[in-house]
């Protein structure tokens, strides 16, 4: 059969999505295809943009007849913007691959069987976003001289410009971004010199804040404060070192699992405030009763979960790399809870043994060290929150001597192909 190359068009049928969400499909040579904007079921005209041995990449060029789960997608930017990837599917239909990606990564990765769990659904399917982060691009040849949005999707290196008129942002948010980028100036003189910012909304009690990573010289933070209806906040990082307040005042803090904490500038919470509780009230009933108990908090953020089992009675020691986040972690908190400055791997070792351990790391998932730690220490029930499919089911498949006994999906991310998920394991 003739080999299918870089350019040629050809008719194919979606049969499933992919765990980044591309759709995928079977070229007629049979090599599996995937393709960005399509969905189960849909018969579609592609051109083939990239090749390998067994697989290759295309993009759609027309859609012959729509699968059964596909909708038009209620984005404006949606056809170029790279920040969704699955918003084009129903939402039930969103949740169903979503929970067919965790199953599947287990099996394939982690070589454990499970039946693919229901997936939470997030209360707000748009606007619940507390934090979201865009690019500004200064260039000659866009109107204006500015671009700022998310990047393309086959394109990553341009960026699509985007108003408040995106689906992701919660609404104060929005309204913020359209006010900010109505007071900026032609060109953005009113923020820091440079080709490239990275501009980060967040919402806190007090309205919202703004981080600028990135430029130098002279620019005018204080008239941002006075002409943008909602901004309370505007920080500056020029280069690796911490944010610095430039205009307006710190968060007066946050609550999160009924505990109150100052989460700084740039410390990392959920995105998706209401989505987040139901993982959280997940995460503590999954850890069952504590008091008395030794608990290790491992990537403990800024201690929500680590601060609520200490005021239950359990001894809870957390482990965190980021210095802002550690001293949110440390700052009022209870009796019974205390914070390590520091790398996983270079410290579990000083908090072990313990009777239950948490583990929510970053989308890498935990270092191979922590894996053989938790393998010859043989805890009684390990927590591992994850937000990334693939490398949850390699560490489940890491933690030797333990049975994976539940798997729980949240969706915190609608409209991509992220999902959270819960997984508790316990000792053979």
């Amino acid at each position: 059969m003739t080999k299918v190359r870089v350019g040629d068009v050809v008719d194919v049928t979606v049969r499933a999505v992919a765990a980044g969400g591309a759709g995928v499909a079977d070229l007629p040579d049979g090599r599996v295809a995937f393709v960005q904007r399509t969905a189960p079921g849909d018969r579609a005209r592609v051109r083939v943009s990239a090749t390998k041995r067994s697989w290759a990449r295309a993009t759609l060029v027309e859609l012959v007849a729509p699968g059964p789960g596909r909708r038009p997608p209620p984005c404006p930017f949606y056809g170029r913007c790279g920040g969704c990837t699955l918003e084009h599917l129903e939402y039930p239909e969103q949740l169903r691959w979503k929970a067919r990606m965790v199953a599947d990564a287990l099996e394939r990765i982690g070589r454990v069987k499970v039946d693919a769990p229901v997936v939470e659904p997030s209360p707000c399917e748009f606007r619940y976003r507390n934090r979201v982060t865009f690019t500004l691009r200064r260039s000659r040849g866009a109107a204006g001289g500015v671009v700022a949005g998310f990047h393309e999707m086959d394109e990553p290196d341009r960026v699509v410009d985007v108003t408040g008129s995106c689906m992701l942002p919660e609404e104060a948010i929005a309204r913020v971004w359209d006010g900010l980028r109505s007071a900026w100036g032609e060109a953005a003189e009113r923020l820091p010199a440079g080709t490239t910012l990275r501009l980060t909304l967040r919402s806190v009690a007090e309205g919202v804040s703004l981080i600028v990573d990135g430029g130098s010289g002279a620019w005018t933070p204080d008239f941002l404060i006075q002409n943008v209806p909602g901004l309370v906040a505007v920080w500056h990082s020029g280069g690796n070192g911490p944010p610095v307040l430039m205009a307006g005042e710190a968060s007066a803090g946050e609550v999160w699992l009924g505990e109150a904490i100052q989460p700084g500038a740039r410390a990392f919470i959920q995105v998706n405030r209401q989505a987040a509780e139901r993982l959280q009230a997940a995460v503590m009933q999954a850890v069952g009763a504590v008091a008395g108990r030794m608990v290790v908090d491992a990537y403990c953020g800024v201690g929500v979960y680590g601060r609520a089992l200490a005021r239950a009675g359990a001894r809870v020691s957390g482990i965190e790399i980021d210095p802002e986040a550690a001293a949110s972690a440390r700052e009022d908190a209870p009796a019974g809870f205390s914070v390590i400055e520091g790398a996983v791997e270079d410290h579990l070792g000083d908090v072990l043994p313990a009777d239950v351990v948490i583990l929510n790391p970053p989308r890498t998932g935990v270092d191979n060290a922590v894996a053989r730690a938790l393998s010859d220490r043989r805890i009684v029930r390990i927590i591992y929150v994850s937000c990334d499919p693939a490398t949850l089911a390699r560490d489940v498949g890491r933690l030797q001597g333990y049975r994976l006994t539940r798997v729980e999906a949240f969706d915190l991310f609608p409209q991509t192909a992220h999902v959270e998920t819960l997984a508790l394991l316990e000792c053979d």
